[in-house]
């Protein structure tokens, strides 16, 4: 018997890592002797570092950088060989600030471009940006500022004449929205990093009116493509000065992993995240571990559920919520309550597990 255990982030609860953890423990008081694969996992945003560096190894590199603010902040990246795992969060996330501070008219994701230019400089040919998590709404104005103060001829779409084909990114998001527009990152996602609708409209504006000078600088326009309103727009600067390539974050992982070779003579894989709905069939993660399982059942786990007939319709085996009914949300989101009740979850499903 082998059970396979790749569940996302409880946001705010419990980590990737974590999570396996619980639900192992489950499986062994079901059945002590099962064969136990963990795979951390991540679809770009809360935990890609660690999911990467559990599947490449490598060594996480630390650096003073700039934080949303601009302020000195203490960030890390993955560097592998000549490939380097950035997680923008590290730089220039969301947590990084308190409500108060919360401003997309005035974050910056310069510190992103001071990891980018430390992982070249370190020799890094292929970087994987996780595009998740963060403050900044600035179309990645600040990140390219800084890698041209740090001297980094990458940007070779902007120095037309510099050729530096061996150096390739590839960011990773699950966000389809454009750059800017009524679906574009301005009005999508800085309300929840502190914009109030004048400053949407502002913001959309600013975004449309650097695509359009980028345009007309290069000829050709990525402000449309998917992925770029991820991260503030962060996304689009990566698309049309760096020439990245966009991948849902759980595919470029489970690629990278193998995943098909983990799950072949698996019995039962077991998945989750903090919250499945219908949204989870639009690319999450716990859909990406579905798609890559192949003809074994897979079991989805959440913090809270809902349209689970759906959810079972797409294809998960079984659909169950951690919490008891009734149980207040502040009490739910206690790492040790979380813990314990992914156990309890995963010891009931002991028909599937046996």
């Amino acid at each position: 018997m082998k059970v396979v255990l790749a569940i996302d982030s409880f946001k705010g609860c419990l980590t990737s890592v974590e999570a396996n953890q619980a639900a192992a423990e489950g499986v062994r008081k079901v059945c002590p002797d099962v064969e136990i694969v963990q795979v951390p996992v991540s679809d770009g945003g809360e935990g890609f570092l660690d999911a990467f560096h559990a599947a490449i190894g490598g060594k996480n590199v630390e650096l003073t950088v700039r934080d949303p603010l601009m302020r000195p902040v203490t960030a890390k990246y993955l560097l592998k060989d000549e490939t380097a795992v950035i997680e923008i969060a590290q730089a220039c996330g969301l947590t990084l600030l308190s409500k108060e501070e919360r401003n997309p008219m005035v974050a910056t994701s310069y510190g992103t471009g001071q990891l980018v230019a430390d992982a070249v400089s370190k020799g890094a040919k292929h970087i994987i940006v996780g595009l998740g998590g963060s403050a900044t709404s600035d179309a990645g104005k600040g990140m390219l500022e800084a890698i041209h103060n740090a001297q980094c001829t990458i940007l070779r779409k902007a120095q037309a004449q510099a050729e530096h084909d061996d150096i390739r990114f590839t960011i990773a998001t699950d966000v389809q929205n454009p750059l800017f527009g009524k679906n574009g990152a301005a009005h999508v996602f800085a309300p929840q990093k502190g914009a109030n609708p004048e400053m949407v409209l502002q913001l959309d504006e600013r975004a449309r009116k650097f695509a359009e000078e980028s345009a007309r600088r290069f000829g050709y326009d990525c402000s449309k493509q998917d992925g770029a309103g991820a991260a503030g727009g962060l996304g689009y600067a990566f698309l049309q000065y760096l020439n990245a390539d966009c991948k849902p974050g759980i595919q470029l992982l489970l690629e990278t992993i193998k995943f098909y070779e983990i799950v072949k003579d698996a019995n039962l894989v077991i998945t989750g995240e903090g919250s499945a709905d219908r949204q989870t069939l639009m690319g999450k993660l716990p859909m990406g571990i579905l798609q890559h399982s192949g003809d074994v059942p897979v079991c989805l786990i959440a913090g809270s559920i809902s349209d689970s007939e759906e959810l079972k319709r797409a294809g998960f085996s079984q659909v169950n919520c951690i919490n008891p009914e009734g149980m207040p949300l502040e009490e739910a989101m206690r790492k040790d309550v979380a813990i314990q009740n992914i156990i309890d979850t995963v010891s009931r499903l002991d028909k599937l597990i046996k």
